[in-house]
């Protein structure tokens, strides 16, 4: 069921929808701030959809998930990732009224150059709370939510 006041999914979202669902998968990239204090993380600007948003695409077919999250960070961003714990999934409707399904993990960015490319025109490296609030939808703050909150019990921000 979708609570079409705020485009997320209600309730269980397996069953009967479960072969309907657009399956995509993302991360929260984050890095070791250049100035040394705290970290920064990685929002990306899609045009088509005038947002900020986290690098996430929908998956190949039979494509791992994990994998999926690795390769859409690199074709939007530019950045190799080594990921990390998995966070919770987020479920809505999206703008063709299907539902999907993403799933997000932490992961650290190890390399990379960012170069504007077809889905994505611009990558920000912010601090956490800048970037909390340059993102336009709440789906994502709450997933950015709960990376700092697993990131910050793993002891990974001493």
């Amino acid at each position: 069921m979708t609570d079409h006041t705020t485009g997320h999914t209600t309730g269980h979202t397996t069953g009967h929808m479960t072969g309907h669902i657009i399956n995509a998968a993302g991360c929260v990239l984050w890095r070791r701030s250049p100035a040394g204090e705290g970290i920064e993380l990685a929002l990306v600007y899609r045009p088509k959809w005038a947002d900020w948003s986290l690098p996430k695409g929908k998956l190949k077919r039979g494509e791992d998930p994990r994998d999926g999250a690795v390769r859409e960070v690199l074709e939007e961003t530019g950045m190799t990732c080594a990921l990390g714990p998995e966070l919770p999934a987020v479920h809505y409707v999206d703008a063709q009224h299907r539902p999907k399904q993403v799933r997000y993990w932490a992961a650290e960015a190890t390399g990379g150059t960012f170069t504007p490319n077809r889905e994505v025109s611009e990558l920000l490296w912010l601090p956490p709370e800048a970037a909390m609030q340059r993102l336009t939808h709440e789906k994502d703050r709450a997933v950015v939510s709960s990376f700092l909150d697993t990131f910050h019990k793993a002891g990974a921000g001493n």
